[in-house]
């Protein structure tokens, strides 16, 4: 027997519990059992959003995944009668159209999977389960183009590998379940050593550990437990817990006006009092964010080093419960297309929304970080436009799955270019010609994609080890076409230093796409250094309004 095995023989021992056996299910115990699972994942959400190789401030694969979870969970309040069969595809329908980002879509296929294999059924044993489970992994491996061992993908496979060794001895619902969850929660436990870029950003796989909660959840739906708390889940993932005893906290910000004011010595400080800590500015304006258990404590200090302005202070702990009870709704904008060929585009801010809607996009689903848009949204804002051939643009890796979800299920010509960034989407939309017709502008639109490059511009949520790379929590951090490449202590430094990267001095149009929350007089400053060493390029500014990153560049 490896170490592996034996540490799994001792996980399972230690879940044994006084439950009785338990035969089988029908469609009522497999709808409460994957609603107990919703409800702890929901507990969990945070923390798997905490789970990026990157310390940036959007992860959102627990909110994916929740959200996924809701969907399908929706669908199920809405189908009529009892047979495990029936509820199963209407939970995998619902999952299929709910759909988000790339774990979201991965979940709906294990779901599918599950529904595969007990359609037509009334109720279903453990070893049914077990072949279901051993179908849920085929189906989610052969979802994904390019299946990457040490996420979500292993720890599905590894559970139905298990599940099927598990019946061959004892056809046992709980038994079964038990063995499921030890084994889920050593294949998460295992990931970084399958994933080196897990590894040293001493993170799991986050969307392995969303299963795993799911599992968890219904395992102890099966044993009486409550799934109202949250519990430490994972050893292996180090990570932080809500602000508070009684909930989240508060999320704190304000900027503070004065003289003489010592960034350095002002972010020392404002980080004794909780965690999330952004402190940036000058001698004269310094910006403040933070979540603390108590709002007075950095208000306070703050009111004693000069003037608060823009002061905000929202309960956090309000916010989550009220993302529980309502998916955020997502907005599609809509205009007739101006020639047979429609585009769909996903965009967050006002500003880049009404640039793509001027470069022609017929709709632009409202979404990116944090609020990737559904298969059923971009589906339906396909369904809305009045033009039988379709070109959709995700803007985004993480939306990218639920597009070509979208794009399988509808009846129309639809084509998927398929974005990464808002900067390829303003050169895609550039390349487009209203007299080309479906596969010529698809091809132009992707050689168009491929000519630009871009760097965006955060702040570091945690410290973080990437690729060599130190980052402390707080710095200012550099993504270039989405790996994190540099750090520093303030925007424009790391600007400069991403321009460099990107190779700016060999473009044409260097653009500087200004995110929310920043002041008038940063971006001017930051487009007057670059004029200053890159003379020979034209400079755009552009207000985009974008959330999470207060600029993103491109160059092209």
């Amino acid at each position: 027997m490896t170490e592996r095995e034996e540490e799994a023989r001792e996980q399972r021992g230690a879940l044994q519990g006084m439950a009785a056996r338990v035969e089988s299910w029908g469609g009522q115990e497999l709808k409460q059992a994957l609603a107990a699972g919703l409800a702890w994942l929901e507990h969990h959400v945070e923390m798997i959003n905490t789970l990026n190789v990157y310390p940036v401030p959007d992860g959102d694969t627990g909110t994916n995944m929740s959200l996924t979870m809701q969907a399908a969970l929706e669908e199920v309040a809405h189908t009529p009668g009892d047979q495990v069969g029936t509820v199963a595809q209407a939970v995998a329908q619902g999952a299929l159209m709910g759909a988000r980002g790339n774990s979201g879509v991965i979940l709906s296929q294990i779901l599918r999977g599950l529904a595969r294999r007990l359609r037509g059924l009334v109720r279903f044993d453990a070893r049914v389960l077990a072949a279901a489970m051993r179908e849920a992994a085929d189906t989610a491996y052969k979802g994904v183009i390019r299946p990457v061992e040490g996420t979500i993908l292993t720890v599905i496979r590894e559970v139905a590998e298990v599940a099927q060794k598990v019946v061959a001895e004892k056809n046992d619902l709980l038994n079964l379940m038990e063995e499921i969850v030890a084994q889920a929660r050593l294949s998460v436990a295992h990931t970084p050593h399958l994933l080196p870029v897990l590894a040293e950003a001493g993170v799991v796989d986050a969307g392995g550990q969303g299963l795993l909660v799911i599992l968890e959840g219904m395992l102890r739906y099966m044993r009486g437990e409550t799934v109202e708390a949250a519990s430490d889940l994972a050893p292996a993932a180090k990570l932080r817990a809500p602000t508070s005893e009684g909930g989240w906290g508060y999320d704190v910000q304000y900027l503070l006006r004065g003289q003489d004011l010592d960034v350095e010595a002002i972010r020392e400080a404002i980080a004794g009092m909780g965690e999330s800590v952004l402190v940036v500015g000058d001698a004269s304006t310094v910006k403040v964010h933070i979540h603390c258990p108590d709002p007075g404590t950095p208000l306070n200090y703050g009111a004693q080093l000069g003037a608060l302005t823009d002061i905000t202070v929202e309960n956090m702990e309000e916010q989550y419960q009220e993302f529980i009870r309502a998916r955020p709704p997502v907005e599609v904008a809509t205009a007739e297309p101006a020639c047979a060929i429609g585009i769909v585009t996903v965009a967050s801010g006002e500003g880049m929304m009404r640039l793509l809607r001027s470069l022609g996009a017929a709709a632009v689903v409202s979404g990116g970080q944090t609020m990737n848009p559904s298969t059923e949204e971009l589906l339906q804002a396909v369904e809305s436009l009045n033009a039988e051939q379709v070109i959709i643009l995700p803007n985004n890796p993480n939306v990218v799955p639920a597009a070509q979800q979208a794009q399988g299920l509808s009846k129309k010509q639809v084509r998927l270019v398929p974005t990464q960034t808002l900067p390829q989407a303003v050169s895609t939309l550039l390349a487009f010609s209203y007299q080309a017709d479906l596969d010529t502008n698809v091809q132009a639109m992707d050689e168009a994609r491929k000519e630009v490059r871009t760097a965006e511009l955060t702040f570091a949520v945690r410290p973080a080890r990437v690729k060599g790379l130190e980052v402390a929590e707080g710095q200012v951090i550099g993504l270039l076409d989405g790996e994190l490449t540099a750090c520093g202590g303030d925007l424009n430094t790391v600007a400069m230093e991403m321009l460099q990267q990107m190779g700016a001095q060999d473009g044409e149009i260097i653009t500087v796409y200004v995110g929310e929350g920043v002041s008038p007089a940063q971006p001017e400053t930051l487009v007057s250094l670059i004029r200053e060493r890159y003379p020979e390029q034209e400079v755009e500014l552009v207000d985009s309004g974008h959330p999470h990153y207060p600029y993103i560049l491109s160059a092209e």
